[in-house]
This record gives C-alpha cells, structure tokens and sequence, in this order.
C-alpha cells in the first residue's frame, strides 16, 4: 500500500487558511432541500466523497442537484420518489448511508441502500427496526442489521407514531427519523431507552429542519430519557449557507498547539451549530491561547502545553486530533466518555493506541477512551484502518517529528479531499 511521508516544519506556523463546509450540515441540509418543493439554493457545500456519495444517490432518487464549486442547487420533489427498484451505492458512508435508509421509507421502492465492506460492518440495526415499527417493509440482504438492506413501503400508522431506539450507539439514526418526520402524515414520537451520545448533533439537525421551514420539533424527558416530538410539516424552497466544517478545521489549530505559532481559519462562526467547535475550548485548557472575531477563529501557542483530563462526548469526532496533540504535551492526557466511537469508520480508541504505541508514545485503551503520557515519539509508517481521521491526525505529527509516514494517504478524501494541500499550506 502506498504511503505519504510528512516533511517537519522547519520553525512555529504562521498561517490563514480555509477549510471546506461542514459535512454533518451539509448531509443534512441535502436531505432536507430533497424533501423541500422546488428549488433549494446550499452556499457552503462539502466536497468530500461521503456528501458526493448523497449528491449521486439523490440523483438515483430522481432529486436532481447541480454543483458548481462550493454551490449546490437542489431541485426538491417535496416527498415524492419514483418507484423502484433503485439502488443508492453510499461508499463508505454512514451518514449517507442512514439518512437514505430513512428517506427510503417515504418512497415505494424497492430501494437497496449498500455500501462498500467497511460500511457493510457497522451497525444499523435500531434505525432498521424504528423504520420497520413506522410500518416500512425492511429487509437485510446479509446480515441482519447491516448493509446492504432493501426498503418498501408498508401501511403508514394512522395516528402519530412513538418508536423507541436506542440512543447509546449513533445519534444519526435520531436525525435521520427527524428529518423524514415530518413527512409521515402524523408527525412522530422518538423516545429514548438509553442516554443519548452526540446530543449537539440532534440539536443540528433540529436547527437545519427549522431553517428549512419544518420549526416542528419539541425535546422533554420522559422517565429519565429524551422524547423528541416532531409534527406535521413540509420543508420550504430557500437558500441556506452551510458552515465551514469544524472537524476540518480541528487539523488546522492542532496543528498550532503541536508545532507552535499561529493558525487562523477564515470563516468559522462563533457561536456555531458544530459541537467540535468546541476543540478548541480544549485547547485553551492545554495551554494555548484563542482569538475569535467576526471573520474567524485563530490559535495561537507561544509556549508548553500540558495535559488534561477531557470528556469528549459531545465533540468525539475530534479525539483522534486531540490524541496528537496529547502525544507531544508535557504530561499525561485522559479523553473519556466516547466508548462509542469504537463503531465508527475504525476502532478510533484501539487502533489510536496502536499507532500511537508505534510511533514510540506510551498509549493505553480505557472502556470509554484512553490515556496518553507523552514522551518518546518517534517516525513510524502508520496504519490508517480506512479512517480518514486516523489519516489526517497522524498526520500533524509529522509536523515535528521525522520519519512520519502515512498509509493510504488518499483515504482523506472522505471529509477532506484537500487535506494535503492544507498541511502543505501550513508550511509555507
């Protein structure tokens, strides 16, 4: 396999960049200008391959979207689906992947939603079984509860529905229902049987939907649990600007706190609907000072950063750029509360330790996280497990340290396909 060597920094950063916009918004507004009457005009749009892999699915579904730059104009068929069969290939996508199965629902298929290998491994089985209690035909093709699945339509319930799901594994099964909600006739009752991880994200989803006309939904509890109340609505025609995606951007102002000096990224919103926004609040805990205005955010690290103790729950997207950043602080980092992530495009605890262990750092798994005492780092060719932020992570340790190389380098192109170019931009 192919592999991308770092070239160190030759002194502190002292940069502006830009990153594209949010993948999570992106995905989500997609969905939502589908399901709108007419034309939807998105300002911001993500380029990485899991918001092509909507764009083309979309296409598949009849919706037609028009990309030009960073533009996207959505024709939305206000609800309606041709009849299948059709099959909507979403790569490596989970997202897409999930709010499609979603979607799905609404239509009267046959419609198989797969993805490739990686994607076929990673769990669906609570939002097949929500869709499956809203009355839609649900059908593994394989494995129960995995990709690849085929969806037709069933007899819709004649008053508002009420599933019950779990929220401990993936919060965008939550989102999906959400977002197709409002289209079931009679609106829908989520309760939760479990806590709920990445609540923020839900909180994105909500704030996308009313942007989009659909103001509908209500959070209480219920015994201890969320219950989310979505009624009756349609989305409406608008123009929406998405974001800059803050995960992306995560790279940019780890990349300070690692190699020292100043990173700006223009564009970054403050307060944002992005709960990795947040990283760089953690970054302020380990030393480094941040700088917010209108236009942007901008890190700055002038002298030693130190460890912390973090729960990372809300922002878990962001850990494996905080496991580099704690691999070069003065003393021992703790990341608790994302014992989920282990289902993600990796297992972004274990084989975070792994490399890290590799390239010399003394890294130890915990249930919900793990522990890194920093000393020691040292080059390494680092696997990258198909994940993208394994890929981009270890990538800023090659910033300061030799001998760094990277295993499939082009798996970045799943968030960010201009990554490298970043890094290099960085440098110069």
């Amino acid at each position: 396999m192919s592999a991308r060597a770092v070239i160190p920094l030759t002194g502190p950063l002292d940069a502006t960049v830009t990153v594209p916009g949010s993948k999570s918004i992106s995905n989500r507004a997609l969905l939502c200008a589908a399901l709108a009457e007419g034309p939807c005009t998105l300002d911001g749009i993500a380029d990485g391959d899991d918001t092509v892999a909507m764009v083309d699915c979309l296409g598949r579904l009849g919706i037609a979207v028009e990309v030009a730059d960073d533009r996207a104009v959505v024709h939305g068929g206000g609800g309606n689906l041709p009849v299948g069969p059709v099959v909507l290939p979403t790569r490596l996508a989970g997202t897409t992947s999930r709010f499609l199965t979603a979607l799905a629902a609404l239509g009267t298929g046959p419609y198989i939603i797969d993805g490739e290998a990686p994607l076929r491994a990673r769990p669906m089985a609570p939002l097949h079984d929500a869709l499956s209690h809203l009355g839609a035909m649900v059908h593994a093709m394989d494995r129960p509860g995995h990709l690849p699945v085929q969806v037709r339509a069933g007899e819709r319930q004649a008053s508002q529905p009420t599933v019950r799901i779990r929220g401990d594994v993936s919060s965008q099964y939550i989102s999906a229902l959400m977002m197709i909600a409002p289209y079931l006739g009679h609106g829908l009752r989520i309760e939760l049987t479990t806590d709920i991880v990445s609540m923020p994200y839900v909180e994105m989803t909500a704030a996308v939907m009313a942007s989009f006309g659909a103001d509908c939904v209500t959070v209480s509890t219920k015994s201890g649990h969320l219950v989310i109340d979505v009624e009756p609505g349609r989305y409406r025609s608008c123009e929406y600007r998405i974001e800059p995606d803050a995960s992306s951007a995560s790279y940019a102002f780890a990349a300070a706190a690692i190699a020292g000096g100043r990173v700006r990224v223009e564009g970054m919103r403050t307060p944002s609907l992005q709960s990795d926004a947040r990283f760089v609040d953690a970054l302020v805990q380990m030393g480094c000072e941040v700088r917010r205005d209108d236009s942007g955010v901008e890190v700055l690290r002038r002298g030693p950063i130190h460890g912390i103790t973090i729960d990372m729950r809300d922002f878990s997207d962001t850990a494996p750029t905080m496991a580099a950043v704690a691999a070069v602080a003065g003393s021992p980092t703790r990341v608790i509360g994302i014992g989920f992530i282990r289902g993600k495009e990796s297992d972004r605890i274990g084989d975070v330790v792994t490399e890290l262990r590799k390239c010399g750092v003394d890294a130890e798994p915990e249930p919900d996280g793990f522990v890194i005492r920093p000393g020691g780092l040292h080059g390494a060719r680092v696997q990258t497990y198909h994940d993208h932020r394994i890929a981009m992570s270890f990538a800023l340790l090659g910033l300061v340290t030799p001998g760094i190389e990277i295993e499939d380098p082009g798996v970045v192109s799943k968030s960010l396909p201009g990554f490298w170019q970043l890094l290099d931009s960085l440098s110069n």
